[in-house]
């Protein structure tokens, strides 16, 4: 008989629960790497802690060229990681949001937010927002961050994420179209092979966020009242062709559509790739095609 420290209750994708109430991720712990101001694009980076209890802190980066007579665009982007793994300071997602910044010469945020087990479901909602809020306190010129005071245009923002970032982007824009966010206009946002239930990943979804309102809880669900009165004026979403995710993403561009939401929705499909892959290497070719669209979504007027 099993004792209660090796017998498994759960086995999900990204974790198994064990007897005892542990939890082991099957993924180790990300390596953070530190801001810095790099040599060769000039994009200089900087962390803010926003909250010590809880804990949720920001990067923010700065382009090269920036003076204080033009204002740049404001990228808010929360990173994938199945609400249990990855850091807005890991090497690969410094260098995503790094190389928009460098490409589309804009400001951008990227936020670090509380992850399961530690901090379970809702931790991540909650966190993103806060960091929404905090750095939309600046909009007046008299924020506590001098590069925000200084370099971000607050009617220019836009919110973006990959995986269970897309999805958390999502809880965002519901709450700007919901509540508001004062002084700001969010302009667009983007969703990269987005987290939405409907596939085997529903039921660890349910096990992180103990308070879940079950498989209709809107976060998991998007309910046609929150897609109807999302708080921005444009929509990308990406979807990859050999994602599992692919037909939740569709689902959620169709559902879109038909909700009345007085917006405009575009769809990409990344033909013959995996979830995220983007991420990976970010010279490969079709990783480059959807950077592209990122900046060419930001600068359309």
């Amino acid at each position: 008989m099993a004792s209660s420290d090796t017998e498994i209750t759960h086995s999900y994708r990204f974790f198994h629960v064990y007897k005892d109430g542990r939890v082991v991720l099957h993924f180790p712990t990300v390596e953070k790497i530190p801001p810095s101001d790099d040599p060769i694009t000039g994009i200089r980076s900087k962390d803010v802690v926003i909250s010590s209890e809880p804990a949720v802190s920001i990067r923010i980066f700065l382009p090269k060229s920036v003076d204080l007579t033009r204002k740049l665009p404001l990228l808010f982007y929360v990173h994938g990681g199945g609400f249990c793994m990855q850091s807005a300071f890991s090497s690969q997602y410094h260098n995503f949001v790094s190389t928009l910044v460098n490409e589309a010469n804009i400001i951008a945020v990227s936020v670090e937010y509380g992850l399961f087990p530690t901090r379970p479901v809702p931790a991540c909602y909650e966190d993103s927002w806060a960091a929404l809020q905090w750095v939309a306190s600046h909009s007046h010129g008299n924020g506590p961050d001098t590069w925000l005071n200084d370099h971000a245009d607050f009617q220019r923002v836009f919110i973006a994420g990959d995986s269970a970032g897309g999805n958390i982007s999502h809880t965002l824009a519901v709450r700007v179209g919901s509540i508001g966010l004062p002084g700001t206009n969010v302009v667009g946002v983007i969703l990269a092979h987005p987290y939405f239930g409907g596939t085997d990943d529903d039921k660890m979804w349910l096990h992180m966020c103990p308070t879940n309102g079950g498989l209709e809880d809107p976060r998991l669900k998007p309910a046609v009242g929150d897609l109807a009165r999302l708080g921005c004026e444009r929509l990308l979403i990406f979807v990859a062709e050999k994602d599992h995710l692919m037909d939740v993403g569709k689902r959620y561009y169709e559902e879109l559509k038909k909700s009345g939401w007085g917006g405009s929705v575009e769809i990409v499909e990344n033909l013959g790739e995996e979830h995220c892959f983007h991420l990976f290497n970010l010279k490969y070719e079709k990783a480059v095609a959807v950077i592209n669209k990122f900046v060419s979504f930001i600068k359309q007027e």
